[in-house]
């Protein structure tokens, strides 16, 4: 026997695939920025600055951190989440968010690691998952709205 889910009280789930693409990525930046804060999951916990290239601490070993850092990586998160509700803001999201740290990326390439003008801050690591992310979030906001009626 089957159950209709619209008499069951259930309302259907209406999401585009680029509003559950917004929804995972703005979930991942919530994680991340969560981890950042972590002790064991971000090594030299200890060494951690409000931001500056002087903070020692790194998520996962390998990404330098701030609470700076991981504080724009939750409200990141939080637009995102708050965006991915409607199929335009899901799309300004990932193409909005991913030119925005394809600009991080370029910024960290410019400044460096280990400059007072590095206050977010970055290392190589870094820079280099801003570019994945840059170019995965625009690639998924274009593609999953691209038109197909033409």
């Amino acid at each position: 026997m089957t159950t209709n889910r619209i008499a069951t009280g259930a309302m259907p789930s209406v999401h585009s695939p680029v509003r559950t693409a917004a929804l995972g990525v703005s979930i991942t930046f919530l994680l991340v920025g969560v981890m950042g804060f972590i002790p064991g999951l971000t090594t030299d916990y200890g060494d951690m600055t409000f931001a500056g290239h002087h903070s020692g601490a790194e998520l996962l070993g390998l990404f330098q951190v701030s609470i700076l850092h991981n504080i724009v990586h939750l409200l990141f998160g939080v637009a995102g989440v708050l965006l991915a509700r409607t199929t335009p803001g899901a799309r300004a999201f990932l193409v909005g968010g991913g030119a925005t740290y394809l600009v991080l990326w370029l910024y960290g390439l410019v400044v460096g690691d280990d400059t007072a003008a590095n206050f977010v801050p970055v290392n190589a690591a870094d820079d280099w998952l801003h570019l994945a992310l840059g170019l995965g979030m625009i690639a998924l906001g274009l593609l999953l709205t691209r038109r197909t009626d033409r």
